[in-house]
């Protein structure tokens, strides 16, 4: 499983300007290539390194293993889109591999080309990241974050062979409840909620004001909200994939895939459906599930919410609001969310999969 590792270098006043001036003058050449590469409606990598390869080289100053990753990073761009010519930010990363950086994982210094020439310089980081360094392989990654030089460097991870499971631990996303389990834990969105509704208003006041100190605050206060949003679902899916692990059981996952497309909400409510990041958490919790053997097993949502799962009657009107589940057949009763989560453990329990024991086949009441 490839991960990345991203570390913070640790450098004087004169080792930034040099970085700065190294990232600006690459992206100034990455912009020169795709110049040439729109002009003549030449896209591939090889091509294109045929006929900028010198010339770039010559006009930036550039090394010769710097003109080869940018002319790889004019073509991977074109990749996408062909009908749109492709600019760079002066700032933009750029990518070094191993004969322009070398890392020494021991004394935690890489060394770095750049413009002024070699720079040996340190970096920070935590001990996870320590950790993912000693699998490092490949292209690392330079950018810049609020005046900070940063280096993503790719991991290799291997991955342990799935374990066999015994049982099944359901898990319905949500919006008011962003994961509830079928064994009854429920982890809320309301401060997730509360604090994108906050950041709308705020976006909302600092855009109609429209002076250069609002949109400065609108720049500072960019990332706050992902980055609140996106620490929220670690800490969910981690604590997810640990019971699992330590309970023995797989994962089963409603598979939401084009559920925007699929469903309608109220007016009221647009803002809060367009934020729901549910594919994110999936995402966590599979490459977390991956690391620890954990089986994850997609079901398909539908009528999970609306299934009883002690007479299996499937009506709308047993839903009765958000959080209640009242069937309309036989009068269970209980959280929806939870009832939602157990009847997706069971379209797992219930039909013949490889790994899970003949023992659960019959549903448990």
């Amino acid at each position: 499983m490839k991960l990345t590792s991203v570390v913070k270098l640790v450098l004087t006043p004169a080792e930034k300007q040099a970085l700065r001036h190294t990232l600006e003058t690459a992206n100034a050449a990455c912009n020169a290539i795709s110049e040439v590469a729109w002009e003549n409606k030449v896209f591939g990598r090889y091509a294109l390194q045929k006929l900028v390869y010198h010339s770039t080289k010559e006009q930036f100053g550039l090394s010769a293993q710097i003109v080869l990753l940018c002319v790889a990073k004019v073509a991977d761009a074109y990749k996408l889109d062909k009908k749109t010519k492709r600019t760079f930010k002066p700032l933009g990363a750029i990518a070094y591999d191993d004969r322009i950086l070398s890392w020494k994982t021991q004394l935690q210094v890489v060394s770095i080309w750049s413009m002024a020439g070699r720079l040996k310089v340190s970096y920070v980081c935590g001990p996870r990241q320590r950790e993912l360094l000693e699998t490092r392989q490949g292209e690392s990654d330079l950018f810049v974050r609020k005046g900070e030089f940063y280096l993503a460097a790719t991991c290799n991870v291997d991955e342990p062979d799935p374990q066999d499971f015994s049982d099944v631990l359901g898990v319905d996303l949500g919006i008011k409840n962003i994961a509830t389990t079928s064994d009854g834990k429920k982890f809320a969105g309301g401060q997730v909620n509360g604090l994108r509704a906050r950041h709308r208003r705020l976006r909302g006041k600092l855009q109609s004001k429209g002076t250069k100190s609002a949109k400065r605050l609108l720049k500072n206060r960019k990332r706050k909200e992902s980055l609140f949003a996106k620490d929220v679902n670690h800490c969910i899916s981690k604590e997810i994939v640990q019971t699992a692990k330590g309970t023995n059981r797989a994962i089963a996952l409603e598979d939401l895939q084009g559920i925007r497309t699929r469903t309608t909400v109220r007016k009221a409510q647009r803002a809060e459906h367009t934020a729901w990041s549910f594919y994110q958490l999936r995402s966590f919790i599979e490459y977390k599930a991956r690391m620890e053997g954990v089986t994850v097993i997609p079901v398909d949502p539908a009528y999970t919410s609306q299934t009883c799962t002690v007479c299996g009657c499937i009506s709308k009107k047993n839903r009765k609001t958000q959080a209640e589940f009242l069937c309309v057949q036989c009068g269970f009763s209980g959280h929806a969310d939870i009832v939602a989560a157990e009847n997706i453990r069971r379209a797992v329990v219930t039909q013949p999969y490889a790994g899970v024991c003949s023992a659960l086949a019959s549903p448990v009441l």
